[in-house]
């Protein structure tokens, strides 16, 4: 067999284990193991290659910020965080048409500006907006619905573990690539809340009598209450995101002082028990291992292909066919968006990297820009079916006495779906979204 007839093989054996049921980290490990020794006739070296990996994939300083990332949206979590900005939000929006929606929307976007991890946000505001809303009369499909929709901002606003992960398969700067994010992610939280007051206005049956109301019925807050809710949060973002910005942290220091910032707001507030640090620290490790394992995998993945010749190959195809840039990107995206119905986040990222990353350097994308459109196509398979992992942590975070069932939340979280779709169009159409800020 040639080269790129064992790549092809490999695909499409990869496709099968994962349809099985088999995780992806080791369906590519095995795949990478195995196409090396096809492709070389030696045991030894695809073993070696085994150990590099495993020794060299994951021992960058860079990688000091999944962990420290992933610690600091937990212990705000815990904090209480997420519960006192939808408080301070819902103040600010409750004389707004469907304003419950809009201060989950805000209060979501805020939140992800200091943890980044989409399944954190689901979890958080499952608890602490969705019992609200359907209390003040919105239907339980709108209510889910916002929560899983806006819970994607996580992922674009900065700071961003799918940011994180792409800058380190694509050797781009993480902090350029949190920069990207900044105007598509404002731009799909304020099309998130016209969408909102659009389906209350026009659509009032699927969202409720809690969007007719001219003043619903909110606990009254003081300036200065609202000001002590919003301290900690102020305090996180000025420390994290400023400190990237203004060129006093790398991101992987930045993650450092975000998560002892969070630590010492978590002890301020007295919610941190010894418990509850453990299993902060356990979810921390679970997570950070999850993601270095795939890395792993993806990185012998991409040796094996470079070594069957498969990257340039499709090079020469794809200009032959004459596509173009702009043929391949959307080739892409709906590539990216179909393995969102079957695959989780990362897992799309390792796999379509390795292959259309090589071809497009060679025509000159701009990987930043490109980063951007990778990430907002991703997060849209977080709320689509079958998989939809955002809409499964909604569910979990219900609880099994919720009459609420998985249909109703895939329904609640299709037009938020759709506005995703058009901010990925927006963003194609026009690059400077993404790079007016770098």
């Amino acid at each position: 067999m040639s080269g790129i007839e064992i790549a092809f093989l490999s695909i499409a054996v990869m496709l099968l284990l994962i349809y099985s049921g088999l995780h992806v980290a080791i369906a590519l490990i095995l795949l990478s193991f195995g196409g090396v020794w096809l492709l070389r006739g030696n045991f030894d070296i695809a073993s070696n290659m085994l150990v590099l990996a495993f020794k060299d994939a994951i021992s960058d300083y860079i990688f000091g910020v999944v962990p420290l990332f992933v610690l600091m949206g937990l212990l705000v979590a815990v904090a209480g965080i997420g519960r006192d900005t939808f408080e301070v939000a819902a103040q600010v929006f409750r004389k707004v048409l469907g304003g419950l929606g809009i201060a989950t929307v805000a209060a979501n976007a805020v939140f992800a500006a200091i943890t980044g991890i989409s399944i954190a946000s689901a979890a958080v505001f499952t608890k602490v907006a969705v019992p609200e809303m359907m209390r003040h009369g919105y239907t339980p499909r709108f209510s889910v619905g916002v929560v899983a929709g806006s819970s994607v901002l996580g992922m674009l606003l900065p700071p961003s573990l799918l940011f994180i992960l792409y800058g380190v398969l694509t050797e781009q700067s993480v902090g350029s690539l949190f920069i990207a994010g900044i105007v598509p992610g404002i731009l799909l939280a304020v099309i998130y809340c016209i969408g909102i007051l659009a389906m209350g206005r026009f659509w009032p049956s699927f969202v409720g009598s809690g969007s007719a109301t001219a003043s619903e019925p909110v606990r009254e807050m003081g300036i200065a209450e609202m000001a002590n809710k919003l301290a900690p949060i102020v305090v996180l973002v000025a420390l994290v995101l400023g400190g990237i910005y203004g060129g006093f942290f790398t991101p992987t220091e930045a993650g450092a002082a975000g998560a002892l910032g969070a630590l010492l707001i978590s002890l301020a507030k007295r919610r941190l028990s010894w418990a509850s640090f453990w299993q902060v620290l356990v979810q921390t490790g679970h997570t950070t291992s999850s993601i270095c394992f795939l890395i792993v995998g993806a990185s012998l993945y991409s040796r094996m292909l470079a070594m069957s010749g498969m990257p340039g190959w499709l090079g020469s195809w794809v200009v032959d066919s004459g596509l173009g840039v702009t043929g391949i990107i959307i080739a892409l995206m709906l590539v990216v968006i179909l393995l969102g119905t079957i695959l989780d986040s990362a897992s799309i990222m390792l796999l379509t990297l390795p292959i259309a990353i090589p071809i497009l350097m060679g025509m000159q994308v701009d990987l930043i820009w490109l980063g951007v459109l990778m990430v907002i196509a991703v997060e849209i398979g977080l709320l689509t079916p079958p998989f939809g992992i955002a809409v499964f942590v909604v569910k979990a975070t219900l609880g099994p006495d919720s009459k609420v069932t998985l249909n109703d939340i895939f329904a609640g979280s299709a037009p938020f779906a759709g506005m995703m779709l058009l901010v990925l169009v927006l963003v194609f159409l026009f690059p400077w979204l993404a790079t007016a800020l770098i």
